[in-house]
């Protein structure tokens, strides 16, 4: 079953169009959403979330979120990088307040999290650190029930630590059932938690596959010249130290990691520029 389905999703900007975007996230998986700064992760996440208004169909769990969203609503949990909101009110306040929006809210369950994240409710908002916002905000998402956590840029501006223990709690929330999708560049992290990586280039989404089939599919190949990487079917290919780089699909080369994956891809847009 799945969890979220995405169709044809469309955001018109000035200078930026989220183009036609599809993709589907089975229950219980952990998907990664990647792409370099501006490649559309953050409208894609707001558009599912009807924050900002956009074209195409989003479907969770089976409940249209256009015809059913406030049950839809609460199906979600959104995280949108920490928590922005109410710095100088306590935690236990900001908990009351939000208590109010779900008729499903779990009391009982936000103290279980709380003590689990070691969370204070006396503390104000502005008081806690990033990483703490971050679990305060899934304290909120779960303690009404969600079943689906959508988290733009979670980890932005963790230290290593943090991100490791949240890294952990993905996993964790994983063997409860909950699915998560995050956008991330953080591609270290994907590689711990991710089962399903969509890849997001200039609003258009170039890769929707599971992590160690695209693992398995790319090794990196080290030419002395262009066009020794052109003979051997490299793409991506860039100039470095000491020669010429690119993905190649023979069992030639080493293994690329993610990085550099979504490196060479993001360079099949200008093929062999500084390959002269």
């Amino acid at each position: 079953m799945y969890a979220l389905k995405v169709e044809s999703l469309k955001k018109v900007y000035p200078q930026f169009t989220l183009d036609g975007v599809s993709f589907s996230v089975e229950a219980g998986q952990i998907a990664g959403l990647i792409g370099r700064n501006g490649a559309g992760k953050s409208t894609t996440l707001k558009s599912i979330m009807r924050l900002i208004s956009s074209e195409g169909t989003v479907n969770v769990f089976g409940k249209d979120f256009s015809r059913e969203e406030g049950a839809v609503k609460e199906l979600i949990g959104y995280v949108g990088g920490g928590f922005r909101f109410y710095p100088n009110k306590s935690l236990s306040a900001v908990a009351k307040a939000t208590e109010g929006f779900y008729p499903h809210w779990d009391g009982e369950a936000f103290g279980r999290y709380c003590e689990a994240y070691t969370l204070v409710l006396s503390k104000k908002v502005r008081e806690l650190s990033e990483g703490m916002k971050i679990k305060f905000s899934l304290a909120l998402a779960l303690s009404h029930g969600a079943k689906l956590l959508l988290l733009d840029e979670p980890t932005s501006g963790l230290d290593p630590l943090s991100r490791e223990d949240f890294c952990d709690t993905l996993l964790f929330l994983k063997k409860q059932g909950v699915t998560v999708l995050f956008s991330t560049h953080i591609t270290s992290d994907l590689m711990r938690v991710a089962d399903q990586i969509l890849y997001l280039s200039g609003g258009a989404l170039l890769l929707d596959e599971p992590l160690e089939t695209l693992l398995g599919r790319y090794r990196i190949g080290r030419f002395s010249s262009p066009e020794a990487a052109r003979a051997a079917g490299a793409i991506g290919v860039k100039e470095v130290k000491n020669g010429f780089e690119g993905l190649v699909t023979s069992p030639e080369g080493r293994e690329a990691t993610l990085d550099e994956i979504m490196i060479h891809l993001e360079w099949t847009r200008r093929p062999y520029e500084g390959a002269h």
